[in-house]
């Protein structure tokens, strides 16, 4: 059957509940958001003589818990406006609404009792066929539907989201006793297509994957810990970036998440799991129990595994349990890692470690590796659905069987064996009947052994993903050291950057104009992409400081006019030309993704010209363009000057949009040409398609503009007694006010006398000299070198 989803009821409006309505508002679903009515007045309501009948009040906690959401940072909508998608009640009065809802999903306190009389009240006032799950964390699906009329318990299942439910990718769908097949393929299509998910189905066990594993890897550390004698700083050092995890690591993100929610999963496994075999592991270590008695929960309380104090960060000794100043972790093995850009190469060598880290790590995927063996088939009959939820629900890069893949699967024996673990029969299996390694690629796809074939299987949903590293290999056209360009077929290529963080170098650039060439000359279109964590965090830094320190004007000038051209070409180009941004996006990639003939963004866009941040204008086209864009806007009888000052205030303020849909209010995405896609995953798939439309439409090569209505001197002026008020007010330093006012003179088209029509060659000369012009100041060299040894802005 056909089924749809155009409105969702969310029962249950806490943290967890107002995320999920917020989510499935920003891919435009109508949400009817319920929780309960309030038992007494408050003090307020009170003194306005309000009563318990009155609907402000009945509808006061469901409200507030939304507000709150709204509030909170990061966001959990896309562009405010979304909100206006959520309707609120309450589930007294409004119950009987959720019969004009497609999905109504559970989202109260964890206690099976509670639930099942929510689901009693949903029974009855449903209608035929909607869906309904739970978004429980642990308790078992199977007790829930208990009682519920046969339709019920067919389209009834666990749809368990992770917190907070916009940033969190994994969507685990865990099948009750009678959950028909078409409900679960329903929802493991929508998860992925629609809410933008690693959709994973799981079995009926405790905690399911994503919680079965990752409360173990923690709880492993928790006992590790006090055993080798670490800090909780060292731990974090060990468990963050250089592993492909968070920043967060393991003890700052259970701060961030909760010690007792933590605690609430680990003894529910501990309790609901005795035959597990590291059972006992799942018992809290005393530091643990004295830390939830003195209610030291993480953020929420204050304090946790980290305290601040003033400016300090304080971190907690869990031999006295004090907390005391932080101490810099440090170790010889990380530094031998330095120089391995990708965390997967890096496993290696990290297992290979001389000192404590080494120690450390082959401890720690000992452990990990026998466990997740052990889970199969318990949890899941395909391992890759363990590495799926550690990456989407964790934020790990890669899963616990990709590391082993990538320390070797012999070698992963032999360090478990000499740390007292044993895998997994099926493990042995494999490697007996001839299969080194858990993946595989073939023809572009990934394929996994599977256990029940004893044979490599490709892993389903793949066909509507491009991954570039499963094709690169095969078919890779072109590369230097910074950037690849990929056949995807159909008379369509990529271009890759594969500098540090992606950032715009000569050899980034020389591969813009290397994938033009070719794409003009033999093929239909050019997509500009990537699968890294960002897009592009600009131009390199780096390069630009040594360049002005030495006092290399000349071929720092032409450095520039390569960026610009380079940019120019995106635009004019005889082939479609499509930017994928995704993550941060800064400075010189939003000017990348800005010239572009269309961009595919992903919803989680972080984009912005960030250069007033290292005392530059943006010099790469993007002072250009936004005096371009502000121009394209000027309409009849319009104060043309507002709306020019609002594109200068979002380069000299240096504005981020939070989302691809924030990005639109900037005017940096245009509504008429880029679009927004929510799954990253289909996102070059997506770009390449787009790519494909527009050639096969027929496309035409732009023709350099000419037309640009600059203000001159009636908009410099204002801008400079701005700035001069600013400085006065002591909210801008002299500095900010002299790059300000660089930024002023290049958007106003310079102090022409009156209201000109210019080219864009004409204003991209007055940016770079603008550019070059901050480059040979001594505080802009400051800011920069700041950036680049502190990773933060300076205010000088």
């Amino acid at each position: 059957m056909k089924r749809t989803i155009k409105k969702v009821a969310v029962i249950g409006s806490g943290i967890m509940g107002s995320g999920i309505a917020c989510h499935f508002a920003n891919i435009g679903v109508e949400v009817l958001l319920l929780d309960i009515v309030p038992n007494a007045l408050t003090e307020t309501e009170e003194k306005k003589g309000l009563t318990l009948d009155n609907k402000s009040v009945r509808n006061r906690i469901v409200n507030e818990h939304l507000t709150n959401a709204l509030k909170s940072k990061p966001s959990p909508i896309y562009h405010p406006s979304f909100a206006s998608r959520i309707t609120t009640g309450n589930t007294t009065d409004d119950m009987a609404q959720i019969a004009t809802c497609d999905w109504i999903i559970e989202v109260v306190v964890e206690r099976l009792d509670i639930k099942k009389i929510v689901f009693e009240q949903i029974d009855k006032f449903r209608k035929p066929g909607t869906l309904v799950t739970s978004n429980t964390s642990g308790i078992p699906i199977h007790f829930m539907s208990e009682g519920r009329s046969e339709d019920f318990q067919q389209h009834f299942c666990g749809t368990h989201f992770f917190n907070p439910a916009r940033y969190l990718k994994l969507f685990e769908i865990i099948p009750g006793p009678k959950t028909s097949t078409e409900v679960l393929d329903f929802l493991n299509g929508y998860g992925e297509k629609f809410l933008g998910k690693t959709s994973v189905v799981a079995k009926d066990t405790p905690a399911f994957i994503g919680n079965r594993i990752g409360i173990f890897g923690i709880m492993s550390l928790f006992h590790q810990v006090k055993e080798m004698g670490l800090t909780i700083e060292e731990v974090d050092k060990l468990t963050g970036p250089v592993i492909g995890r968070p920043k967060s690591a393991t003890f700052r993100t259970v701060d961030v998440v909760g010690l007792d929610t933590l605690v609430h999963v680990a003894n529910g496994i501990y309790d609901n799991c005795p035959t597990d075999e590291a059972h006992n592991l799942f018992k809290l270590p005393d530091f643990i129990n004295k830390m939830m008695e003195n209610k030291w929960l993480g953020s929420k309380t204050g304090q946790g595994f980290y305290k601040k104090e003033g400016k300090d960060i304080l971190s907690l000794d869990l031999d006295t349990l004090e907390y005391r100043p932080n101490k810099k972790a440090s170790f010889q093995t990380l530094e031998l890692t330095k120089t391995i850009d990708k965390p997967i190469d890096r496993f290696k060598v990290l297992v290979k470690g001389k000192d404590k880290a080494g120690d450390f790590y082959r401890k720690n995927f000992a452990a990990m590796f026998a466990y997740c063996s052990n889970r199969i088939p318990e949890i899941t009959d395909a391992f890759y659905k363990i590495d799926d939820a550690m990456k989407a629900g964790f934020g790990w890069e890669n899963g616990p069987f990709e590391i082993w893949d990538a320390i070797g699967v012999e070698k992963g024996i032999e360090i478990m064996k000499a740390e007292g673990y044993e895998p997994a029969t099926w493990v042995n299996e494999m490697l007996a009947a001839g299969n080194t390694s858990f993946y595989s690629v073939k023809d572009g796809a990934t394929y996994f052994y599977a256990i029940s074939s004893k044979t490599a299987e490709k892993i389903p949903g793949q066909d509507a993903f491009i991954i570039l590293n499963n094709i690169r290999e095969n078919k890779k056209i072109w590369n230097n050291s910074d950037s690849i360009i990929t056949d995807l077929g159909d008379g369509i290529i990529n271009l890759e950057f594969t500098s540090k963080m992606n950032s715009i170098g000569a050899g980034v650039l020389q591969g813009i104009n290397k994938a033009i060439d070719i794409a003009e000359k033999e093929y239909n279109g050019l997509v500009i992409g990537n699968q890294g964590t960002n897009y592009s965090v600009g131009a390199n830094l780096a390069m630009i400081f040594m360049m002005a320190v030495e006092q290399e004007y000349d071929e720092l000038n032409a450095a520039i006019k390569m960026f610009q051209n380079t940019m120019m070409r995106c635009r004019y180009s005889s082939i479609p030309v499509i930017a994928a941004p995704h993550g941060m996006t800064l400075g010189g990639g939003c000017e990348l993704t800005m010239h572009a003939d269309k961009a595919v963004a992903a919803a989680e866009t972080y984009i912005g010209l960030v250069e007033f941040g290292v005392g530059l204008i943006p010099g790469g086209g993007g002072s250009k363009e936004m005096a371009l864009r502000a121009a394209d806007t000027f309409r009849k009888n319009d104060v043309e000057l507002n709306v020019l000052q609002e594109y200068f205030l979002t380069v000299g303020m240096a504005k981020v949009a939070t989302s691809a849909y924030e990005a639109y209010d900037l005017g940096i995405l245009q509504k008429h040409k880029d679009i927004v896609v929510v799954n990253r995953d289909r996102q070059i798939a997506t770009a390449k398609q787009v790519a494909l439309q527009m050639a096969e439409q027929g496309y035409t090569q732009p023709t350099a503009r000419k037309d640009i209505k600059v203000l001159g001197k009636q908009a410099l002026g204002m801008f400079l007694v701005g700035t001069d008020q600013m400085e006065a007010g002591k909210y801008i330093s002299e500095h900010d006010k002299k790059i300000a006012n660089k930024l002023a003179y290049v958007m106003a088209g310079g102090d022409l006398s009156e209201s000109t029509l210019v080219s864009e060659q004409y204003l991209l000369d007055l940016e770079r000299e603008a550019f070059l012009s901050l480059t040979a100041e001594r505080k802009t060299l400051e800011r920069i070198q700041f950036m680049l040894t502190k990773g933060k802005p300076l205010r000088n």
